[in-house]
């Protein structure tokens, strides 16, 4: 490749990471919802960990990370206020996403036919009363956006899992209920990540 291919190719590299931004989760997960509220026109990058989503940022491969550190009804995010000191970033702004779970299985599925249900063991923990009223069992899953992604490829009409509208819409699946949560209030809090502080101008 010449030089002035690789130069072309890093500044295409350079304005991609510019319109990224990376979170923890699977696509469809409630931190690219979040992502996709707060910067709707950047792409996001999904990111097996919370330190992977850091690295992306810090090694160029995305400007922003998005970032839960809090939620209304489970506390405090695990471990992640022991890693953000570590990662180097950031706090460049903060987001506060309503979490609306939904009962979703794959198409032609009825809630009539579910007998077990998939997420993560803090959205099960969050929609017990739906759980019970459908008699479903519980699994839990690694992540909400996974489970989705799970059963999208099992197709046993029989399995549901608990994610978002957006994981519905990214893996075919049917909204058997929506709104599911048992807290109305059920919100987590999101800290937005860079490598540059922002340093604002004085009164």
């Amino acid at each position: 490749m010449s030089a002035g291919g690789q130069n072309q190719k890093m500044s295409d590299n350079k304005s991609t990471a510019a319109q990224t931004i990376a979170f923890q989760g699977a696509p469809g997960a409630y931190s690219d919802m979040a992502c996709r509220a707060v910067f709707p026109k950047m792409r996001t990058l999904a990111c097996n960990t919370f330190t992977d989503a850091f690295v992306a940022v810090a090694d160029g491969h995305a400007c922003l990370a998005m970032i839960p550190i809090e939620n209304s009804v489970a506390g405090r995010v695990a471990d992640i206020h022991q890693l953000l000191p570590e990662s180097s970033l950031h706090i460049v702004a903060e987001h506060y996403q309503p979490v609306w779970h939904n009962l979703l299985a794959c198409k032609g599925a009825t809630a009539a036919g579910l007998k077990t249900v998939r997420s993560h063991v803090h959205a099960l923990s969050q929609c017990r009363n739906v759980i019970r009223r459908l008699g479903l069992n519980a699994v839990v899953h690694a992540d909400t956006a996974g489970a989705a992604a799970e059963i999208a490829r099992l197709k046993d009409p029989a399995i549901a899992a608990i994610a978002s509208g957006l994981a519905a819409e990214i893996y075919g699946l049917e909204v058997i209920e929506a709104g599911v949560e048992d807290e109305t209030h059920n919100t987590t809090r999101f800290v937005v990540l860079a490598g540059a502080a922002i340093d604002p101008d004085p009164l």
